[in-house]
């Protein structure tokens, strides 16, 4: 049994922990956050995932848990780490480290997470769930034998879409490390490198060549809607974020030397039933999609019930409405990935492993990102092949990131 401890208590610890309802195996021993941890321990202890003990310090739930999952928001990613590093030196007992997506905000803090949980000797596992959606998984592995007779995916689009993040701090470029695109383009380059990559190959086996991308602030630049994050403390007229991303990523394959293209796109303005995470995946002579709004499921709530819903996002998350015709997903977690990558990384740790995406991954993902940030400022290609280019990303803070959005995005 894995004893996992949770660093954070908000909407993905939860999520999280949902997921864990269906892992075995696993079970989560402790909680520390700044807010919100006795209510997750309720959570986790009424689903029976866990005792789910609360904790007063990070270092307090390092002596008790086997392995800890970062939950915590972005900016506050390099203190829990050191919190941890020190926990390891005192004595705790750590296998391992779960970060969720993504890693950091820029490549600085990559390396030194990176640096940190290898001097720990930790083993590590970078969650990027969409990899894990069984959707995705099912189509390769049922297309491999098509795969290996006609040739490997040539083309991939991704994307992911809602009406916006929950918190604040997801708006806050400062804070966050941007604005879409790092929140959830980090998952459509990841998930669209994936799909492109041949079966039986490391996640990384295709080389980055190149990045081409755009952002834009489109609906939450207008005043209508600026205003409504003016109540949640976010001030778009002073720091604003671009709430739209596009572009295309290159890969060559190091043995056949082809090139292949993941295409992007990411927005927190798709006011439509809620989440919707939409791939496509094009070979010589294949192809398949997925699409998380198709559902067996649907439901309908009239005007005059509709004040009796209790969450709308009980149903579907980042859900848009709450009557009328609605999509209903009976296991976000699973259809998601959340269940798959938990499942990859406790098996990967109980064979003293790595899960199948490290921190080197995320560190990674993270270069892809911050070069799509560089394209978008640039308006030009970046060229990662080029030795200058990849020590200028090394040390690269994105104008969005830091607080000057205005210079690439307007007023």
């Amino acid at each position: 049994m894995l004893k996992v401890g949770f660093v954070g208590a908000g909407f993905v610890a939860k999520f999280h922990a949902t997921a864990l309802r269906s892992v075995r195996g696993v079970e989560v021993a402790g909680v520390t956050a700044l807010a919100g941890a006795e209510e997750l321990s309720k959570q986790i202890q009424g689903t029976g995932v866990g005792g789910g003990t609360v904790y007063p310090t990070v270092g307090e739930l390092c002596k008790n848990v086997d392995a800890v999952a970062i939950f915590a928001p972005n900016f506050a990613r390099l203190e829990v780490m050191q919190m941890i590093s020190d926990a390891r030196k005192a004595g705790a007992e750590l296998k391992g480290i779960i970060c969720e997506k993504p890693l950091a905000r820029n490549m600085k803090e990559a390396e030194a997470l990176v640096t940190m949980a290898r001097e720990a000797n930790l083993l590590t596992a970078y969650f990027e769930n969409q990899i894990h959606m069984p959707a995705v998984r099912n189509a390769r592995d049922q297309l491999a034998s098509v795969e290996g007779a006609m040739g490997p995916v040539h083309l991939t689009r991704s994307a992911e879409e809602h009406g916006g993040p929950h918190e604040p701090w997801f708006w806050d470029p400062t804070r966050q490390g941007g604005g879409v695109l790092c929140d959830m383009g980090c998952h459509s380059i990841a998930v669209g490198w994936y799909m492109l990559t041949p079966s039986e190959r490391e996640p990384t086996f295709l080389s980055p060549r190149r990045v081409t991308a755009q952002t834009m602030l489109l609906k939450w630049g207008l005043e209508a809607w600026r205003s409504k994050l003016m109540e949640r403390g976010v001030d778009y007229t002073k720091t604003p974020a671009e709430d739209y991303a596009t572009g295309a990523v290159s890969f060559q394959n190091p043995e056949t030397k082809q090139e292949v293209v993941a295409q992007f796109t990411d927005s927190w303005m798709y006011d439509a039933p809620g989440l919707r995470l939409l791939m496509e995946a094009l070979g010589p002579g294949y192809s398949y999609t997925v699409n998380s709004l198709e559902s067996p499921a649907g439901m309908f709530i009239s005007d005059e019930a509709a004040s009796s819903v209790a969450d709308a996002e009980l149903a579907l998350e980042k859900s848009q409405a709450s009557r009328g015709a609605l999509i209903l997903q009976p296991n976000e977690a699973d259809l998601y990935g959340y269940v798959d990558e938990w499942r990859d990384a406790a098996a990967a740790f109980s064979r003293q492993q790595d899960a199948m995406l490290d921190w080197e991954y995320g560190r990674d993902i993270m270069r892809l990102v911050m070069a799509s940030y560089l394209s978008a400022e640039r308006g030009a290609t970046i060229d990662l092949a080029d030795p200058k280019v990849m020590k200028e990303l090394a040390g690269y803070i994105p104008a969005i990131q830091a607080g000057e959005g205005w210079k690439v995005l307007g007023r």
